[in-house]
């Protein structure tokens, strides 16, 4: 690990203010970052710890929503009463999620930035276009077994790791940073990350030195939620396909849908043409296998990962049976 200049922020001012100077990493938890600079893949020169600012609550919003402070840790959150009742695909997630010990650590907004988990991105020996831009892609002819099937682009076909965050796009959350200039922004979910395109190490909208403060969740969906993921252990294992879906019935008929898959992409994918594919319709197999052929419209393996194809359609009319089988 390579030496670097740390403060500690007391308040979120004082710490866009630190950030917003060149090459400065923010630390909560630390549970990814601390890996990535000890592989020099990360290698900042100023740490600014933000791990004991007072956004560590979750607070009830007018609107029947839940406000939730970016230092809350993954574990606290998983467990908190009102996550379980009315958000229970996110307490779900967040359980499926790593270790318990890393849960204890992790932070909320820290859990949307997580880096992926590409085995040529953590190899510093060999090239990596999110690492070094320009220097290419050896998944796409490698082992890409855990690697993604929709969203790809020539210069990436990594995918984004986070349980958390697939079932926060499926409750269409919105976060809410602030600036070094002293702006807040909000920013709903489906606008937060970047699809790699030719600059795959671009991963977010967060501009430099910006600092996610709180999360938003809007109030709780209608309808029945579940979080499944398939992974190879019961533990500590991350998705080879994962699916957060809310769905509700209502007279024999799929009145809304919203599902949110990991594993797939680059980004926690939402598919919208699959969310069509159900609505009005009768939650039957015709329907599910409708809404599978819509999300995998667009889908490309590339060799070892080819399988994640019929694996995620098979996951995702399980999750949907499970789902409505007592409206059916």
């Amino acid at each position: 690990m390579k030496t670097f200049d740390y403060s500690r922020a007391d308040t979120p001012q004082d710490a866009v203010k630190g950030g917003a100077v060149g090459n400065t990493r923010f630390i909560a938890g630390g549970t990814n970052l601390l890996d990535l600079m000890k592989l020099q893949i990360e290698t900042p020169e100023r740490i600014v710890d933000i791990s004991r600012l007072a956004l560590n609550e979750v607070e009830a919003m007018d609107d029947g929503g839940l406000r939730i402070g970016a230092m809350v840790p993954n574990a606290d959150l998983a467990a908190h009463p009102q996550v379980i009742k009315a958000y229970p695909v996110l307490s779900r997630a967040l359980l499926a999620g790593a270790s318990g010990q890393l849960r204890n650590k992790a932070s909320t907004g820290g859990n949307f930035l997580q880096r992926t988990r590409c085995y040529y991105f953590y190899d510093t020996a060999v090239p990596c276009n999110k690492r070094e831009p320009g220097s290419g892609c050896p998944a796409k002819e490698g082992f890409n077994r855990i690697h993604a099937i929709l969203g790809t682009s020539d210069a990436c076909i990594a995918t984004h790791p986070s349980d958390m965050a697939v079932a926060m796009r499926a409750l269409d959350t919105t976060l809410v940073t602030l600036k070094p200039d002293g702006d807040r922004r909000r920013i709903s979910i489906h606008e937060f990350y970047r699809l790699p395109g030719d600059t795959p190490h671009i991963e977010t909208v967060l501009e430099e030195g910006e600092l996610i403060t709180h999360v938003e969740l809007p109030p709780a969906p209608a309808g029945k939620q579940a979080y499944r993921k398939v992974r190879d252990r019961a533990s500590y294992a991350f998705a080879l396909v994962s699916v957060a879906a809310i769905v509700a019935v209502d007279d024999g008929k799929i009145a809304n849908a919203s599902l949110a898959f990991g594993g797939l992409g680059p980004m926690p994918w939402r598919s919208e043409a699959a969310e069509a594919a159900l609505i009005g319709k009768a939650p039957e197999r015709e329907a599910f296998e409708a809404a599978a052929d819509a999300l995998l419209a667009d889908a490309k393996g590339f060799g070892s990962n080819d399988f994640k194809i019929p694996l995620t359609r098979r996951t995702l009319i399980a999750v949907l049976r499970d789902l409505t089988e007592d409206a059916a």
